[in-house]
């Protein structure tokens, strides 16, 4: 019989390897050139940091028709992956520098991947002229963001207090 516990230590395990930090990283930081890029390339703005109702409405309807099924496209599609990436990078790299209290400090990033696909899929549907999805990305999108800017407060003092660890314990 299997040790209780030990598909959490395999996870664990998995999340804080060098190659699924590194790898999570750079898949983050490509995705996030790929908006940036076809937001120049489509000469748009994405509507993921929108909740208010009228901002939405009134951003989508001056997209271009070209414009909505771009924004659709790369919500349905590299949406999908991006908050799967950043989350293991969160997720990873606060199990990695808080043994103990990794845990407790992961769940914001455990969660906004969820909230994040649920916030992707109104904003297709948005896009795809159906405005009744509006009321779910009113409430999804603060949640994200909120759970989103923990995970990264809480990834960045991580690699802060790692850094200052390795420079207190080298030669």
């Amino acid at each position: 019989m299997p040790e209780y516990g030990s598909a959490n230590n395999r996870i664990r395990n998995f999340l804080t390897r060098d190659t699924t930090l590194w790898s999570s990283f750079i898949a983050t930081v490509v995705m996030t050139v790929g908006f940036v890029t076809i937001m120049r390339i489509w000469d748009f703005e994405i509507i993921d940091e929108m909740w208010n109702r009228q901002a939405i409405i009134d951003h989508v309807r001056n997209m271009t028709a070209t414009q909505r099924a771009v924004h659709a496209w790369t919500t349905g599609t590299l949406d999908v992956a991006y908050p799967i990436a950043y989350s293991i990078l969160f997720i990873g790299v606060a199990l990695r520098f808080f043994p103990r209290v990794g845990p407790w400090l992961a769940l914001p990033s455990i969660l906004v991947a969820p909230v994040d696909l649920i916030e992707g899929f109104s904003q297709v549907m948005i896009l795809n002229g159906d405005f009744s999805f509006l009321p779910l990305k009113g409430w999804a999108t603060p949640i994200k963001l909120v759970l989103f800017l923990m995970g990264l407060g809480v990834a960045i003092f991580a690699l802060i207090i790692g850094a200052l660890r390795r420079l207190r314990h080298s030669p």
